[in-house]
């Protein structure tokens, strides 16, 4: 049955079959009795970019654009290292990097299949440019 993101919201509960973990368990295999027996993780406790996807097609759907723009990068950095997203993010803080840095993460975004993020990044060095943001190189 195809995905109709008015039809089919929420998603857990009228179409449970698009939405799994990371490792591709179900969402009705995702209980507390499987946490207990550790065949459910930790990190199996978070939105793939599958489902992200389809998040930000219900919020489009519902005129919701700029949700719909922020589910979209955050299915492009579901699959990026938490450790190289504190490290954008502290990039990202106002006067902690300068605009060859901020370009530098746009560029290794890119390289990650994170286009809309990459934008994003480049969009920030450039409002700090104009603000007076920027760290000093």
């Amino acid at each position: 049955m195809a995905f109709d993101p008015i039809r089919d919201y929420p998603l857990g509960a009228r179409r449970p079959d698009l939405v799994t973990t990371p490792a591709g368990v179900p969402l009705d295999g995702v209980t507390l009795e499987a946490v207990r027996e550790g065949t459910v993780t930790g990190g199996e406790i978070r939105a793939t970019p599958q489902t992200l996807r389809l998040q930000a097609e219900v919020a489009a759907a519902a005129g919701r654009t700029q949700l719909a723009e922020n589910l979209e990068r955050a299915a492009e950095l579901a699959s990026v290292p938490d450790d190289v997203l504190l490290e954008i993010y502290t990039a990202l803080r106002p006067r902690r990097a300068t605009a060859g840095e901020l370009e530098e993460w746009a560029s290794r975004l890119d390289g990650l299949d994170a286009r809309r993020t990459a934008a994003f990044v480049r969009e920030a060095a450039a409002a700090y440019a104009e603000r007076g943001l920027l760290a000093r190189g």
